[in-house]
């Protein structure tokens, strides 16, 4: 049986691709701040079989240690990396400061970096071994015609680079990386005149997820089947 790790498991995408993994039979480690809040997650596990929830603020570095510690060697076949912040309180010029530029920096790539660090061995001990972050459009230089979301651009493209050098770094133990750009989804971040309802947007990222071969790892995909250009 795979494994999935899910971060951000219990709200909007996060909690869409555990409903999916879990209709697929899949080991789910759902992880989430305050899993004992997390009601709509909860209502899930109750529903299916093998899902655990773990508490993991990916903001805190002892937090991501303390649930690589409590894996031990666990094999873990996908790593979505879907916790993430829009940062709109430092999305203009005239309304940025640096504690709001640092927290949307730890959250969207200090934290994906260094749950690559501590879960590498286990994924490169499971079958699949491919690590899947939630990545945006916005990120990418090339596309980036109308300028604002500053931090959110600016902490996505850096994480892109994260899942390019892990590509590369991990490639030898046959690890796999992804960057995923979800679409205009109707969630808490995308708002409900979103263009995509999650469960479109995560059965696409799932495809791409499954069928990611070696020669594509460290690329940028839109959850249509569409690349996009860094």
């Amino acid at each position: 049986m795979y494994t999935v790790l899910i971060t951000g498991a219990n709200r909007g995408l996060g909690l869409e691709f555990v409903h999916q993994y879990a209709d697929k039979g899949w080991n789910i480690i759902a992880c989430c701040r305050n899993p004992q809040s997390a009601k709509s997650l909860a209502a899930v596990a109750q529903e299916y079989g093998k899902i655990e929830l773990q508490a993991l603020d990916v903001a805190i570095e002892s937090d991501i240690q303390a649930l690589a510690e409590r894996l031990g060697e666990r094999a873990i076949d996908h790593l979505v990396l879907n916790a993430g912040v829009l940062g709109e309180n430092c999305a203009e010029l005239g309304h940025m400061n640096q504690a709001d530029w640092l927290n949307v920096l730890s959250v969207n790539t200090v934290a994906p970096a260094l749950l690559i660090q501590a879960l590498k061995d286990n994924l490169a001990a499971s079958t699949y071994k491919t690590i899947a972050a939630l990545s945006t459009r916005v990120a990418s230089i090339e596309d980036n015609g109308s300028g604002g979301m500053y931090s959110y651009r600016a902490s996505k493209a850096a994480l892109n680079q994260i899942l390019v050098s892990a590509a590369n770094n991990l490639r030898e133990q046959g690890v796999k990386t992804v960057a995923l750009h979800p679409g205009w989804v109707q969630t808490d971040m995308g708002g409900e005149k979103a263009t995509f309802t999650p469960r479109e947007s995560v059965a696409g990222m799932m495809s791409i997820i499954s069928q990611l071969t070696d020669e594509q790892s460290g690329s940028f995909w839109a959850f249509d089947g569409s690349t996009i250009p860094w």
